[in-house]
């Protein structure tokens, strides 16, 4: 069970980390994230349940477009043809975080967690998982104008579940 962020979690998100850890750490995976508007919840959430840090290797928060491209090494043009929040610039994340970390799975997070810009859709995200030497899944969600914080704790668990998936494939 996570510590610190016990409070501020639904239990069912807390035993999903739980879940995802524990596979990880049998199946002896190690596990990055590339967070933008979750801003490193996750991997707060991975490093959070005692007895488990271990499978965490590494997290980027990636919240800019810079940072993106800097610390991930995706091309400029990729995320100024697509858009930050898009299909191609997730799964550009995931992979990043593998090239980038020493991990075996690598979750990406990309969205509008609140109102943005007039064409941005509050509550957008989209998410990858990659697998080194594996598949590499994407999910797009429209969690609607729920709030900064509800479309984060949505996340969390869409995310999880990937991880969940992407862990338990053979």
């Amino acid at each position: 069970m996570a510590e610190t962020l016990d409070p501020a979690l639904p239990p069912a998100i807390q035993d999903l980390a739980d879940e995802v850890l524990d596979l990880a750490h049998d199946r002896e995976f190690a596990l990055a994230t590339a967070e933008s508007c979750t801003g490193g919840l996750l991997a707060a959430l991975l490093t959070d349940v005692q007895g488990r840090g271990h499978v965490f290797e590494r997290g980027f928060v990636v919240y800019s477009e810079d940072a993106k491209c800097d610390l991930l090494d995706i091309a400029r043009d990729k995320v100024d043809s697509c858009g930050a929040v898009s299909e191609e610039v997730a799964v550009e994340m995931a992979l990043g975080a593998l090239r980038r970390s020493r991990a075996d799975v690598a979750l990406s997070i990309t969205g509008f967690a609140g109102p943005g810009d007039d064409d941005d859709e509050e509550g957008l995200v989209h998410f990858a998982c990659a697998r080194r030497h594996g598949a590499t899944c994407h999910r797009e969600a429209h969690f609607g104008p729920i709030g900064r914080q509800g479309v984060r704790i949505e996340a969390l668990k869409v995310a999880l579940e990937m991880l969940k998936m992407t862990i338990s494939t053979e």
